[in-house]
């Protein structure tokens, strides 16, 4: 499937380029945090209808409808055309394929404030506050009227090497600031830089985490810090081993429940329980399980008391 049934909005991710200032290197393809850059995009827009890539096809995570501009390599301009011809829903969301630290978060910002401005689009703005067209979340009627005005009579005709910014000049936008949303990748300092922002203390479980669900093709958010709090209590009040047990026993669990719901409906009056409340069900059974163990260790523990002094 390339649909998400009763999305409010389109994806069109660009792709193409020649990634000059890599060395001709194939920089969708680039890897950051154990990802491509690609499907780091992909999985920002995963809310997307249609996601729609404008490029040579590829293996991706997730999948897509592919397109390609005419003329191939002819520029941002006509790659935009031909995604956006392949879409149909009010709001398109165009980002590039170099964007690391781009996430759903990200989409639902520049989508509010589109929906709450009335203007043509929403930008994000770099840390010198300058516009990211390729970062952005437009009205498609608004890129319709100003692309079939550039490219005058004929398919895609007159679109063929003209800038981005003819383009923007013509629309209303409204600024988001982010400055790491915004952050891509041109060169391989960038890709370096990339690289250790991840890996920093207070990102690289959030990144794991993500890439991992990613790998496995979960759509699920979860409380992480329940799941820590139960591994924690589980290796100081058990043993250490008993943490990831603990955790894959939590997610098992969660697992079978989901599927029983799924296969009786009717003992749940036609509901399904979601794999985020299996995972915090099964996750409370298994903290209150470790804390009854710990305090039995702590009663254990005490001295126990002797019998009363003869006092006879």
């Amino acid at each position: 499937m390339t649909a998400n049934e009763g999305a409010s909005y389109d994806a069109v991710v660009l792709a193409g380029g020649g990634a000059a200032r890599l060395g001709g290197a194939d920089k969708p393809g680039v890897r950051v945090g154990g990802r491509a850059l690609i499907d780091r995009v992909l999985a920002a827009c995963s809310g997307a209808g249609t996601t729609v890539v404008v490029a040579a096809p590829r293996a991706t995570a997730r999948p897509v409808v592919w397109a390609r501009e005419e003329p191939p390599g002819g520029g941002p301009l006509a790659a935009l055309d031909a995604g956006l011809r392949c879409t149909a829903a009010e709001w398109v969301v165009v980002l590039s394929a170099d964007l690391p630290f781009v996430e759903a978060r990200t989409v639902r910002r520049l989508l509010g404030a589109l929906r709450e401005s009335g203007a043509d689009g929403a930008v994000l703005t770099d840390p010198e506050g300058r516009e990211q067209p390729l970062v952005a979340a437009y009205r498609s009627a608004s890129l319709r009227r100003e692309i079939a005005a550039l490219a005058g009579p004929g398919e895609g005709g007159g679109l063929g090497g003209l800038p981005l910014r003819r383009l923007v000049s013509r629309l209303g936008l409204t600024r988001v600031a982010d400055p790491v949303a915004a952050f891509d990748c041109d060169t391989w300092d960038d890709i370096a830089a990339a690289r250790a922002r991840i890996r920093e203390h207070g990102h690289v479980l959030d990144e794991w985490i993500s890439a991992v669900k990613d790998e496995l093709g979960i759509e699920l958010d979860v409380d992480t810090g329940t799941l820590l709090d139960l591994a924690r209590d589980a290796a100081h009040g058990v043993a250490r081993p008993a943490a990831p047990l603990t955790t894959f026993l939590v997610g098992y669990a969660a697992a079978e429940a989901v599927a029983r719901a799924a296969a009786n409906p009717a003992a749940r009056g036609g509901a399904t329980t979601g794999g985020a409340e299996a995972v915090a069900d099964a996750a409370r059974k298994a903290a209150a399980l470790a804390a009854r163990w710990a305090d039995e260790d702590r009663q254990d523990a005490q001295p126990v008391p002797g019998p009363a002094p003869d006092t006879t």
